[in-house]
């Protein structure tokens, strides 16, 4: 290659540079940016963002918390899902739990490390997904005074599931079960009363508490359906996290069953409560993608509006 090839090569090479830097790196960040000034569409550049008293609260796009210091539900506010977004809700640490359908066994907790009334996960507890949305739901069952009761979950809110050790067939089955034990209810401290499990018998072997430091997994595992109805007064958004963390919005379900709780503590009627959840709920985008939500944060700053809490 001579030297005038090589010098007409680098002029063109740099001629495309100089050409995709001004369109790339000035036309269309200046076209996004004019787009984003339009009518209707200025609001939304900005991130949605959702003012009271002339203060932005929170974007309407962007999930909150509405709980004390301690994490508990504030009475006069509807509850977002959970989420899994770093402590709840952070945006900076977007995200799902990343458990699926399989996760149904505990990890236990060192009895040595526990404390009364501390937290379970700096003694290595870590619940399953199955047991997460157990304890999700029987705390919202207590909270709103509903059946809080769903399949392969406990009366006590974790996962009904049993390791059976026996003998197997050529599909895997146990046939004659030897030992059963209920994985996710931990045997108490010694000294104290022992620990009731769920079922007490299974194929009429008796159900045992789990040991600390014991391996079940050579057990066959089978959660345990119970009597629970197919259709849990506790919806699913109730007890899930969205994959972002961030959903800022319920199904109309969830927000139906803490209307009589957010009445009582404002001092209004069901009726005010409902009329406030209609005027904040969605339908399908497009009329048939998804399904219809409420916005949690304009709908209780309705609430906040029209039905201040009196002090």
């Amino acid at each position: 290659m001579n030297i005038s090839n090589l010098i007409r090569q680098h002029w063109a090479a740099l001629r495309a540079l100089l050409v995709l830097t001004v369109i790339t790196g000035f036309v269309y960040p200046a076209v996004v940016w004019l787009v984003a000034m339009l009518p209707g569409l200025h609001a939304k550049a900005e991130g949605s963002i959702i003012t009271a008293s002339g203060k932005p609260v929170g974007s309407k796009l962007i999930g909150q918390s509405f709980t004390d210091k301690d994490g508990n539900p504030l009475p006069q506010y509807f509850q977002s899902r959970p989420s899994a977004a770093g402590a709840g809700y952070d945006p900076m640490a977007s995200g799902a739990s990343n458990l699926g359908p399989e996760s149904i066994v505990d990890t236990p907790a060192d009895p040595t490390k526990l404390t009364p009334g501390g937290d379970p996960s700096t003694a290595g507890f870590k619940p399953s997904l199955l047991t997460q949305v157990c304890t999700r739901s029987y705390a919202i069952g207590q909270l709103e005074k509903v059946d809080g009761s769903r399949p392969f979950c406990t009366g006590g809110g974790v996962g009904a599931v049993l390791s059976v050790i026996g003998p197997r067939d050529s599909s895997g089955n146990v046939i004659h079960p030897t030992q059963v034990v209920s994985v996710n209810e931990p045997c108490s401290k010694p000294g104290s009363a022992p620990t009731a499990v769920f079922q007490q018998l299974y194929e009429g072997v008796r159900v045992d508490c789990a040991q600390y430091g014991q391996d079940y997994s050579a057990g066959q595992i089978v959660p345990i359906r119970g009597a629970a109805s197919d259709h849990p007064a506790v919806p699913a958004d109730a007890v899930t996290a969205s994959a972002s963390g961030l959903d800022p919005d319920i199904s109309p379900a969830y927000a139906d069953i803490q209307v009589a709780r957010v009445a009582h503590a404002r001092g209004i009627s069901t009726a005010q409560a409902r009329d406030a959840i209609s005027h904040n709920q969605h339908g399908r985008l497009l009329g048939f993608v998804g399904e219809p939500v409420v916005n949690v944060l304009q709908l209780n700053l309705e609430l906040d509006h029209n039905y201040p809490v009196k002090s």
